[in-house]
């Protein structure tokens, strides 16, 4: 019977390290399971493999050369490893910019990717031949042809604008945000539809459409007018006290952030990705997003 490979490589650092306390110390042990587990290792070689000099242990010139041997194996092993993790062509992974910004970026660094394949992420709001993506995360209603779909939370929105639009006036119903200009936004007037108010007829919009939530954001930081935004992609200008929520309500769906795959991908790695996107949209955290 040959011995585990566990047994050969604490043999390897008890010789390489000229200790068993030190070995012990580099493989996290006690040197007491050290000590257990060489001699064992001699018992199941039937040799000696250490000779007590003092209160030195010395290997024998046998175990020398076997650790030796040892060692070139674990190299091999940890090359062999890197040049298939190398190899490993990277998951491309493409979100809208204020998603992958606000919600994917603080998450992504935790993907235990560790001796899978690495993620790649492309910032695009477009959906894309599908053969040029991995996984899309995108918003909409589901639906999508030739993709199999993972909903991860509703799209969330609600009025925001800077506290000195506001100067001495109260916002206490939504018809008075006719006071003030708005941010253009496609979900307005289902937002007034939500409050029960129907959306006033002198409302007035700024005339630039900006082409992402993060730019409206950053408008209405700047007191450009009211943007319609996420309460949890935005919680942190909320928390500073760069924008204001006045109003309970908030619009939550009927379109959904979605993770898309290829349904004839039949490759693990993007499913699990996809699957660990749904785990992180479970957490409390995704309602407050940073």
């Amino acid at each position: 019977m040959r011995p585990p490979l566990e047994s050969l490589r604490i043999l390897e650092a008890c010789v390489s390290a000229s200790s068993f306390a030190r070995a012990a110390e580099r493989l996290c042990l006690t040197p007491a399971a050290v000590s257990l587990r060489i001699r064992t290792l001699e018992t199941e070689l039937g040799q000696p493999l250490f000779m007590r000099a003092g209160r030195r242990v010395v290997p024998t010139p046998a175990a020398t050369q076997l650790a030796g041997r040892i060692r070139e194996s674990l190299d091999g092993i940890a090359g062999a490893l890197d040049e298939f993790q190398a190899a490993t062509p990277p998951l491309r992974l493409t979100a809208p910019p204020t998603f992958a910004s606000r919600w994917l970026a603080p998450r992504l660094a935790r993907y235990p990717s560790a001796g899978g394949s690495p993620v790649e992420v492309d910032v695009s709001a477009d959906i894309r031949d599908p053969s040029a993506f991995d996984v899309a995360i995108r918003t909409g209603r589901g639906g999508w042809e030739g993709l199999d779909e993972y909903p991860l939370a509703p799209v969330e929105v609600t009025p925001m604008l800077a506290p000195c639009l506001l100067a001495t006036q109260t916002l206490d119903r939504p018809g008075a945000l006719a006071d003030f200009e708005l941010l253009p936004h496609p979900d307005w007037q289902e937002w007034f539809r939500g409050t029960g108010c129907e959306m006033p007829q002198a409302l007035r919009f700024v005339a630039v459409d900006y082409p992402t939530h993060e730019l409206d954001a950053n408008a209405a930081v700047a007191g450009v007018g009211a943007a319609l935004l996420s309460p949890s992609l935005f919680r942190p200008l909320l928390e500073k006290g760069l924008l204001i929520a006045p109003f309970p309500y908030v619009l939550s769906g009927p379109a959904w952030h979605f993770a898309l795959m290829r349904a004839d991908d039949r490759r693990l790695p993007p499913r699990q990705l996809c699957a660990w996107l749904r785990e992180q949209a479970r957490e409390p955290l995704l309602s407050r997003a940073d």
